[in-house]
């Protein structure tokens, strides 16, 4: 254990689909935490979503379900059994708690492990429904927090042509596989296509929580 009680020498070596599963766990208990946890519909949903995820993925539901109960074995997700009068089974994280990760850090390891390598600007940039960071130099303690440990949870990947910051990978997984990339030159978007990114990501958000209550109450009211 570590000094805070968390399991920092623990070695994860998840699957793509168990980091996707706990990473979208780990958004979804900021951004929607009016339906949170989450029924498998909802996280099947979240996995799934068109923005704020690189790679795009279509999991199934057994995938996605497989994957949990995965999770739950490696202590890092947990069930929250139906209440009385509910039928719906839902999923929480406990990735703070098992590996010891102080806020900052939980949302810099979310972000990578929902959309991939990124430099500290980008992290910067994209963290503001996760973790409001007032400085660069905040995401770039975070992310050395995460590669210090016993057990790195990030890294740095090799300079791209025409970047100039380094970009930073999670290790959920092992070591990255497209650290190739490095090497292919970079264009990044506007200001304005980033923000209006964002704000879809809102709207997508409400969208997937407002239609995983409804299938819910349906199912429920044994509706088909």
């Amino acid at each position: 254990m570590g000094p805070d009680g968390g399991l920092e020498a623990m070695s994860l070596d998840l699957t793509a689909v168990e980091v996707r599963v706990v990473s979208s766990l780990l958004e979804k208990e900021v951004t929607t935490p009016d339906t949170y946890p989450l029924t498998l519909n909802s996280l099947v949903a979240a996995c799934n979503q068109s923005t704020g995820r690189a790679p795009l993925l279509r999991l199934e539901h057994d995938q996605v379900e497989a994957a949990v109960h995965s999770l739950k074995e490696r202590g890092l997700v947990r069930f929250v059994h139906p209440s009385h009068g509910g039928r719906s089974e839902k999923y929480r994280q406990v990735v703070p708690e098992a590996l010891g990760l102080g806020a900052a850090e939980r949302a810099v390891l979310c972000l990578l492990a929902l959309r991939g390598p990124q430099t500290p600007g980008e992290l910067k940039g994209r963290s503001d429904r996760l973790h409001a960071f007032a400085h660069l130099d905040d995401v770039q303690r975070a992310l050395e927090a995460l590669a210090e440990r016993p057990e790195p949870l990030a890294t740095r990947l090799p300079r791209r042509l025409g970047q100039k910051e380094l970009r930073w990978a999670h290790l959920l997984c092992g070591e990255p596989h497209d650290v190739e990339e490095a090497a292919r030159p970079v264009y990044p978007s506007s200001p304005s296509s980033s923000s209006r990114s964002d704000r879809r990501g809102d709207l997508e958000d409400r969208v997937t929580a407002l239609e995983a209550a409804i299938t819910e109450i349906r199912a429920e009211l044994g509706l088909s």
